[in-house]
């Protein structure tokens, strides 16, 4: 029997790499913008064309390579940044496993014009699926500049499942950002179809994320600085009352790098604790500075899965450190006693020789009006009675009868004690004679503090829900609306205006017509700003400007197109900010009118994302409940 155990060839294992290290348009520029870092870029131009599914180019003024060094670039495990096993625990470069452009290369066609500051003409290199297809001198600026072109072009399974240009350049936003962050004093430039995204020169740390997303959290960051042995930690963190339930920007870096580690946000998140509700999030900006020997990298490809060595005490100095941080400036809630324009109270000191004043008061007061008090107040009664008497002229008492009779002159208020009800336990109060009132309207009647709806059935009792009762049916209302293309929409007299960043403005200009549909009109104003000038009928106390960014983030947070379902997504995070709120108590029309609505649905018993609406106790189970001996 002949072997069966081959080498592949260098073809098929660049493409099996190149599903880990690439797997759309934003790692191939991950990739390459890092590279043009670690080669000591000032300045990185990106200009994408169809959300990079039809070019991507990368350039950098950084130090270029020679003919040789280009030629070699693109071999598998080919790099500058190590030489030994041993490197892997001091690397102070973002790359080092030698396998991007080998990955590029094997998914693309790319073009490579580069020169080194010492020489006067540079080299032009072709390549088209890992083979090389000429190689040239050729006259270029100093640095490097790469052009991929149809990316997965030879594996079209990858290309199928590649996302609309709206979530892919969204994607490609995202990565740009986390670069930026990092390299403050490197100027990035990113462009989409000949549209500039970003402009962001280089500038300090505050700024840069200031020109990321938006100047209007400047006065929401608050300054971390700490040096340990173990770690130093800076950047900032977010005020308590800049919490938010989505959308919040956290981003960990370490040594210069990204990094995802759940472990360490939540012990950012442990000292906001009792500072801000369940649920909400702060944004965050830390920086990471750790002896490279302690942490290992090479867990990943994508390298931002990061190993601590001594996670648990970091844990612990991230915790403490943003802790103090919140005390120092004052961020953290205290008691304040209001004492402008108050009386000084004096304190005497039962030491001194100050006695305090003598209180006075009547012996004869009885605040109770027995016959004592009322001998003592009868002559200041009867000079009084004489002047307030004729304002109340041609008044009569009303009793609880239909019959009207004066005032008696000497008559007496007094509340009897009930009269104990025969067989009942001591302490207990006699039931109000003749039958209870009759409640305003019919049908539903009102169980629990504004929150369900009692009515009766055939079958027995059944309990709505009022606030799911009412998701449900605006819910519906608005999908009519979306589909209809016919949202009412209100304008607004002075129009609310929306700051986002690059990745969630694209994805708003995807769904403008979605919020067109429900009732949103909305105008961009250049450089990530929307003006909203109309809003949906029916919203009224309600923001606008953090419930078009909450229906943004609802929209970006699913994993597939994010223009699938959208329309079921945003109508129902619109009704759910416009239902009834619980604790709202409703009149029985309100009731009755909101229960026939849920009726009239076509699916009453749950919401749209599978919550319980209504539920029937039956009469046997009611029977049952008072059931019990006589």
């Amino acid at each position: 029997m002949s072997d069966v155990i081959h080498l592949l060839p260098d073809s098929v294992a660049n493409q099996i790499a190149a599903g880990e290290v690439i797997q759309r348009p934003a790692s191939v520029i991950k990739e390459l913008v890092e590279n043009a870092i670690d080669a000591g870029a000032g300045e990185v131009h990106v200009l994408v064309t169809d959300a990079g599914k039809t070019c991507i180019q990368v350039i950098d003024d950084g130090c270029g390579m020679s003919e040789t060094d280009a030629r070699l670039s693109f071999e598998r495990h080919a790099t500058s940044k190590i030489s030994q096993a041993d490197d892997l625990f001091a690397l102070h470069t973002m790359g080092f496993r030698g396998e991007a452009l080998a990955s590029i290369a094997a998914v693309a066609q790319v073009e490579l014009k580069t020169r080194r500051a010492d020489e006067e003409l540079g080299t032009r290199l072709l390549l088209s699926g890992s083979q090389v297809e000429s190689q040239e001198p050729v006259a270029c600026p100093k640095g490097c500049n790469f052009s991929v072109r149809n990316l997965f072009f030879n594996v079209p399974a990858r290309r199928k499942f590649l996302k609309k240009d709206a979530t892919e350049l969204s994607n490609i936003s995202t990565e740009f950002e986390r670069i930026a962050l990092v390299h403050p004093d490197v100027a990035f430039y990113l462009y989409s179809n000949d549209a500039e995204l970003f402009n962001l020169p280089a500038m300090p740390l505050r700024s840069r994320i200031l020109g990321v997303f938006g100047k209007k959290l400047n006065q929401q960051l608050l300054s971390v600085d700490v040096q340990t042995t173990l770690v130093h930690i800076t950047g900032f963190v977010g005020k308590p009352d800049s919490a938010r339930k989505k959308g919040a920007h956290q981003y960990l870096f370490v040594n210069g790098r990204y990094m995802r580690h759940p472990y360490f946000h939540k012990a950012v998140m442990d000292a906001y604790e009792q500072l801000i509700p369940a649920g909400e999030q702060v944004s965050y900006f830390l920086y990471f500075e750790v002896d490279p020997s302690r942490i290992d990298v090479n867990i990943h490809p994508t390298k931002t899965e990061i190993k601590f060595e001594d996670e648990v005490a970091i844990w612990q100095i991230i915790s403490a450190t943003v802790k103090e941080t919140l005390g120092k400036y004052h961020a953290v809630p205290t008691i304040d006693f209001d004492t402008e324009d108050r009386p000084d109270i004096p304190v005497f000191d039962t030491r001194s020789e100050v006695a305090p004043p003598t209180v006075h008061y009547n012996a004869g007061y009885n605040p109770f009006h027995t016959e004592a008090s009322r001998a003592a107040s009868s002559s200041a009664y009867s000079r009084s009675r004489t002047e307030w008497e004729p304002l109340y002229a041609g008044l009569e008492h009303t009793s609880t009868g239909t019959d009207s009779a004066p005032i008696p002159e000497e008559e007496e208020w007094s509340l009897a004690p009930p009269e104990p009800v025969a067989g009942a336990p001591p302490g207990s109060e006699a039931p109000p004679a003749g039958p209870p009132p009759a409640r305003e309207g019919t049908g539903a009647g009102r169980a629990g503090a504004g929150r369900y709806i009692l009515t009766s059935v055939k079958s027995g009792l059944m309990l709505i829900d009022q606030h799911r009762a009412h998701v449900r049916v605006l819910f519906d209302r608005y999908m009519t609306q979306i589909a209809a293309k016919q949202g009412a929409s209100q304008g607004v007299l002075f129009p609310e205006i929306i700051q986002l960043p690059a990745s969630e403005a694209t994805v708003l200009e995807s769904l403008q017509e979605e919020f067109s549909a429900v009732g949103f009109e909305l105008s961009s104003l250049g450089g990530g700003s929307y003006a909203i000038q109309g809003v949906p009928s029916g919203i009224e106390g309600l923001h606008p400007v953090e419930l078009v960014r909450d229906m943004l983030h609802t929209a970006m947070e699913k994993g597939k197109d994010i223009k699938e379902d959208v329309q079921t997504r945003l109508a129902l995070c619109l009704a759910r900010a416009a239902a009834i709120p619980y604790g709202q108590v409703l009149t029985s029309a309100e009731m009755n009118a909101l229960l026939g609505q849920l009726l009239a649905c076509p699916t009453p018993n749950y919401t749209p994302d599978g919550r319980l609406v209504l539920s029937t106790i039956g009469e046997e189970e009611i029977d049952r409940l008072f059931a019990g001996k006589k």
